[in-house]
């Protein structure tokens, strides 16, 4: 038998036995039923929605959410976008989100290389400390003082609640990146340092590539925070003309208070963007995770 022959047969055995052991293998019951338990939590509200935003007035109020829409109609879709104003709703709500993403992707990661690469210094050390203890603060205790301070300053409108959307989400955003870049080795930036680059230039065109999968992990924590934040807007935007979707689609608790497929079918069409971006970056947000859990 040649050498050949042998790895073959080696090979060959070695899939056998990996197959037998799969297949000895029992379910494991008790982490089944539960991601089973995970799951209908998550469906069943779903469920719910799309089955209500199809159905009629008279069907929606008839006290049966679970039952399925006879006839199927759209017109819920329709009533929804004329009420809430819809695409203008949608606009204002897709800016703010952009430059809450954009700005806290790159306010944290040069918040972050600076305190990681400094850290001997006290005062970045110190710094780090400080975002630290600003996550344990919730907006609500410091709600008024920013109203008064957005109001002073002529921010009282979506572009003051992007900025604040970056602000308070700077902290958890900087702790992520910070773990991260622990990961990447100094030596990277020493020899292009030694070609003469300077730290800007290494930053932007080494560093920040190479947290790719941090910025979309952030990213996505950035959407979903600004996407979906009613307080916010509510407290800052003194315009009712220039309101996000979630706070226009407050009305479906006051005066559209009965109308089920309506408020569902506004729901649904508000949930697709988030549902969109989260399809598209998920494959990164775990990447980015697990890399900046380990050095």
């Amino acid at each position: 038998m040649t050498a050949i022959d042998s790895t073959r047969a080696i090979v060959t055995a070695d899939a056998t036995a990996r197959r037998g052991r799969i297949g000895q293998e029992s379910v494991n019951w008790p982490a089944t039923i539960i991601l089973l338990v995970c799951a209908l939590t998550v469906l069943l509200p779903l469920y719910v929605t799309v089955t209500m935003s199809l159905k009629t007035g008279g069907q929606a109020v008839d006290g049966n959410a679970f039952s399925l829409p006879a006839p199927l109609t759209l017109g819920s879709f329709v009533e929804a976008w004329t009420l809430t104003d819809f695409p203008r709703g949608l606009a204002i709500s897709a800016v703010i989100t952009a430059v809450a993403v954009t700005g806290s992707i790159v306010v944290s990661a040069l918040a972050s290389y600076a305190i990681v690469r400094n850290w001997d210094r006290r005062l970045f050390r110190w710094s780090f400390f400080y975002l630290l203890a600003a996550m344990f603060i919730p907006f609500p205790v410091v709600a008024l003082p920013q109203i008064q301070l957005t109001g002073l300053f002529g921010l009282d409108n979506p572009v003051g609640v992007a900025v604040l959307h970056v602000v308070f989400g700077l902290a958890f955003n900087t702790l992520l990146f910070t773990a991260y870049l622990r990961s990447i080795p100094l030596e990277l930036e020493e020899s292009m340092r030694m070609d003469g680059a300077t730290t800007w230039q290494v930053f932007w065109r080494l560093i920040f590539p190479l947290l790719g999968p941090m910025s979309a992990t952030v990213g996505i924590f950035a959407f979903l925070a600004s996407w979906n934040d009613f307080m916010m807007p509510s407290l800052i935007i003194s315009n009712p003309e220039l309101q996000t979707l979630p706070v226009l689609q407050s009305m479906f608790q006051t005066q559209f208070s009965n109308s089920y497929n309506v408020a569902f079918a506004s729901y649904l069409m508000a949930m697709a963007p988030s549902i969109v971006v989260y399809l598209v970056a998920q494959r990164w947000v775990l990447s980015g995770l697990t890399q900046g859990a380990i050095k």
